[in-house]
């Protein structure tokens, strides 16, 4: 049966601050009601409403609706069962807030600049295994979308065979996001993504100096990005590819921890693709938000194994074969300079 002149309801809106208590409200939205004010704070501009009329949604319950789908990636009805307000409303609400956090760009997701930023990142970095040089660690991870439809929708089907966005991003020593691309379709190799990267550009141009991004053997071996040995032949080459792996390990750390903080990521985004690419973006910056305000990983809603092995089912790698590896013969000195100057 086709409803006539059904009036629309309008059902009171629970006030998530005032009802949850800090844990369940941590749990629930995946960061602390203090980041939540504090985020709040900047994005109100872009979400209140000129008048209360029709109900409009209070940005703060904006913001929470959209926090609770990037938890969950459920389906938009359990959203808005949840929040009493209607799908269609949950769908406006979670490309409108993650199209203003998106704004926050260039705040939140950026290399190191200054002179001071460089050196202080290799410093931490080096930290870690003793890598010299690096301001960063590189790296892919498939987000599951549905089918975007038309004619280049196969485009999106990635090696594992279901359809998804390729995400670069570049990982600092503390798992921070300060480079993303997030609208490449899962068909796209890792190494044409930076190829066609506005970093890659920067490092062509001697933008970061003599840094150098670690990347896994998907990527070519250049002299700003460091690939490991395919085949070591000496124990100096060994230390390398030993260091190279723990430090490189950040940016694997990374989607772990940005895919348990943000569920949806792993799980998956029913919505629209340019939706999805925004709210892929947001979410990164959300993660480094909450980085800097010290907010512990939330506690798991799902079984753990369950949330793993979509994790786990984001990760393909891309590898070379030996004779297509893109190695000219300065990017072998350079790689080899640095083995035998620091590793021997």
């Amino acid at each position: 049966m086709r409803p006539t002149n059904r009036p629309r309801p309008i059902r009171p809106r629970t006030d998530a601050l005032k009802n949850y208590d800090d844990i369940d409200f941590f749990k629930t939205y995946r960061m602390s009601k203090c980041t939540v004010t504090l985020l709040l704070h900047q994005l109100e501009g872009d979400l209140k409403f000129d008048s209360n009329r029709n109900e409009s949604v209070a940005p703060i319950q904006q913001l929470l609706i959209a926090l609770r789908f990037y938890a969950t990636g459920t389906h938009l009805q359990a959203i808005a069962d949840a929040h009493r307000v209607s799908v269609p409303t949950v769908s406006r609400v979670v490309r409108k807030v993650s199209r203003a956090i998106v704004k926050l760009q260039p705040k939140y997701i950026k290399m190191p600049a200054t002179t001071a930023e460089i050196e202080n990142c290799q410093r931490e970095f080096n930290k870690i295994a003793n890598f010299p040089f690096i301001i960063g660690s590189i790296d892919c991870t498939h987000v599951k979308i549905q089918s975007p439809g038309g004619g280049d929708a196969e485009k999106f089907r990635n090696r594992k065979g279901y359809f998804s966005i390729n995400v670069q991003t570049v990982s600092d020593s503390n798992l921070k996001v300060t480079n993303v691309v997030a609208h490449c379709p899962g068909s796209t190799n890792d190494s044409d993504i930076f190829i066609n990267s506005q970093l890659c550009h920067d490092f062509e141009m001697g933008v970061y100096g003599s840094s150098c991004l670690l990347g896994d053997s998907g990527y070519p071996l250049k002299n700003y990005l460091l690939t490991p040995y395919l085949h070591p032949n000496s124990q100096s080459q060994e230390q390398y590819n030993y260091s190279h792996i723990r430090t490189r390990n950040t940016v694997e750390r990374q989607y772990r921890v940005l895919k348990q903080r943000f569920p949806a990521l792993a799980i998956g985004l029913r919505i629209n693709l340019y939706t999805a690419v925004d709210v892929i973006v947001a979410c990164c910056i959300l993660h480094n938000i909450c980085i800097d305000e010290g907010e512990d990983i939330p506690p798991q809603e799902m079984d753990n194994s369950f949330l793993d092995a979509h994790i786990e089912d984001g990760q393909i790698d891309h590898y070379y074969a030996d004779n297509n590896r893109n190695e000219d013969i300065d990017n072998e000195a350079a790689r080899a300079v640095i083995t035998h100057n620091f590793f021997s």
